[in-house]
């Protein structure tokens, strides 16, 4: 049971995935949610569905956050419905990766435009409305897609193609998940450690909080399923807070093989 508090946190973009799973895990410790999505309604009201399932309370809330009159009214919404707002978690973002050879202005200016200016637009609501003792939380989403950008520039070129998977070229590859995953026993990130990662049953990795889509999955992480993992997690497992993908098959086998070696 659910032990509620009288604080309310607004979470962006928690009709699924990462924000969906922070939506749930607040509520589980008493805070009343209000779960912003900007066009998905039927995902944001099966968690809200979700939440209150296990005890808890939770509204969901339409607004586009690159609007200013939007978030202002969601602000205000939800000091009308529950006397004001304690938490905000910035989560609502985007990752279209490329090489930085292929990136337009288009795309970059995209990520910009999103993972800033509309974090902007709810850090300039809550800094006004937040109660006494409030917090807020940023996901940086355009930190790790300028690292991911300039490592997948820079390493996708000397790449071997031999048939064969290589560890080595496999660790190289591995850069791009660096930001959000440890190598170290026991090191969580963004993500779990994956030391021990090859033979472990998924959602197990102690001290991480799992989304509850991965950790109904129930599968063994060997090769065919880090494979198709890393084709497409969110195809392999639905609600997955992960979002990078590998689709090159050469270069998943390399992972993979990589991630074999950490496990002793």
């Amino acid at each position: 049971m659910t032990a509620q508090t009288n604080k309310a946190a607004i979470v962006t973009g928690a009709s699924g995935g990462i924000g969906a799973a922070v939506a749930e895990r607040l509520a589980k410790d008493g805070f009343t949610m209000v779960v912003n999505y900007a066009g998905n309604a039927a995902s944001a009201q099966a968690v809200v569905a979700r939440i209150e399932a296990a005890g808890g309370r939770a509204v969901a809330a339409q607004a586009d956050i690159s609007d200013v009159a939007a978030v202002a009214r969601m602000f205000e919404s939800t000091e009308t419905a529950f006397g004001g707002v304690d938490v905000l978690i910035n989560n609502a973002g985007i990752m279209n990766l490329a090489t930085i050879a292929d990136s337009s202005d288009a795309l970059f200016d995209r990520h910009i435009a999103v993972n800033l200016k509309r974090t902007f637009n709810t850090l300039r609501q809550a800094a006004r409305r937040l109660r006494d003792g409030g917090r807020i939380v940023n996901f940086s989403f355009t930190r790790i897609y300028l690292i991911m950008l300039a490592s997948v520039g820079t390493l996708s070129v000397p790449l071997a193609a031999d048939a064969a998977s290589d560890a080595a070229a496999g660790e190289k590859i591995f850069a791009h998940c660096a930001p959000c995953h440890s190598t170290k026993p026991g090191e969580n990130k963004f993500g779990p450690s994956l030391a021990g990662v090859f033979g472990r049953k998924s959602g197990t990795e102690a001290g991480y909080t799992y989304s509850s889509a991965l950790k109904a999955q129930n599968v063994i992480w060997d090769e065919t399923n880090l494979d198709a993992w890393l084709q497409g997690p969110s195809k392999f497992v639905h609600g997955t807070k992960m979002i990078y993908s590998v689709p090159d098959e050469k270069d998943r086998q390399d992972v993979i093989a990589y991630l074999k070696t950490l496990t002793k």
